[in-house]
């Protein structure tokens, strides 16, 4: 195998951290919290006015799904799309709610002299239930923050991708809705079952379902911060449509190929006419890199060498026979 082979590459993890993460002091009002991770610029957050309807934020990758709250250079606590849905869920006036007032914490960090394992990394991930890790030095002062999404982009092994399919690592408990709902219930949803969106589905035949659009968490901070009325906007107004559906068959590279092509960080997976419906995500990207996971990878290995090596036997005892 060359040395240059993608399964081969050890991934430098330091090229996984965002150096300039979002950082706001406790007293920011939310409502500049909200325009900062939108970043749209606004000063009010009566979310009264009439929608105008400018969507896509998923697309937009560039945009801090965190805000960090730092005081005195000590990190205080984490502000995540997902406290923005339930914020919004809550139908609370953000107006005069500082980032203290709804920030989570304490903070999960790791020291720098820890990110040398991705193994420990998406362990942390998963045990703490968390999309954000802040990365501190020697002094616990802040380096910079890691996500799954830029950890996803460091790892070479194309292959191990290919070598796996959409269904060993889709998610099947996917919260949908008709296209008659308003935002505020899918924010209401997304807080209530701890997801980071919601499919919007039409009725297909045979009692099947059809993905027509979909609204997350992403989106939902868009909406508090373009000051929209999200209990008056309803999903077909505003979720992103149409959507590329994958199949559980798919290899794992495909949908990776196809959330960097699309700049978003969620599939909908769909098969038996509707019938079932799935998530992939960046996290379950990861999952593939997991340790208990490579044991799978490395069973599928052996089987496929096992094949080759029958297969060759075969064809040189054919060879054998007809020579003699």
């Amino acid at each position: 195998m060359e040395q240059n082979d993608p399964m081969m590459c050890t991934p430098n993890l330091e090229e996984a951290i965002n150096y300039q993460p979002l950082v706001l002091a406790p007293e920011t009002p939310l409502v500049d919290v909200i325009a900062r991770m939108s970043q749209m610029p606004f000063s009010s957050c009566t979310l009264g006015a009439e929608p105008h309807y400018s969507l896509g934020a998923e697309k937009n990758t560039t945009r801090p799904t965190c805000a960090l709250i730092m005081q005195d250079q000590n990190i205080v606590g984490i502000l995540t799309e997902r406290d923005i849905v339930r914020f919004a869920a809550a139908g609370m006036d953000c107006d005069r709610v500082t980032a203290a007032d709804v920030m989570a914490h304490p903070v999960k960090t790791l020291s720098l002299a820890d990110f040398k394992d991705i193994f420990a990394v998406m362990f942390l991930f998963r045990r703490f239930r968390i999309r954000h890790l802040p990365i501190v030095d020697d002094q616990n002062q802040l380096i910079g923050i890691a996500e799954p999404g830029s950890l996803r982009k460091v790892l070479k092994p194309a292959n191990l991708l290919k070598l796996r399919r959409v269904s060993e690592v889709m998610s099947t408990f996917v919260i949908h809705a008709p296209p008659t709902c308003s935002v505020l219930s899918l924010a209401q949803l997304m807080a209530e079952h701890r997801v980071s969106c919601v499919v919007i589905v039409e009725p297909a035949p045979d009692d099947g379902l059809k993905p027509i659009g979909i609204i997350t968490e992403r989106d939902i901070v868009q909406f508090q911060a373009m000051q929209f009325d999200i209990d008056r906007i309803t999903a077909a107004d505003a979720m992103s449509s149409p959507l590329f559906l994958l199949n559980p068959e798919d290899s794992l590279w495909s949908a990776h190929q196809e959330m960097q092509r699309r700049r978003v960080r969620r599939l909908v997976v769909s098969w038996n006419w509707g019938q079932a419906l799935g998530i992939v995500t960046q996290t379950s990207l990861l999952k593939v890199f997991d340790p208990l996971e490579m044991y799978g990878i490395i069973e599928t290995l052996q089987q496929t060498i096992q094949q080759l090596e029958a297969e060759k036997a075969s064809y040189w005892r054919q060879q054998d026979a007809e020579v003699s």
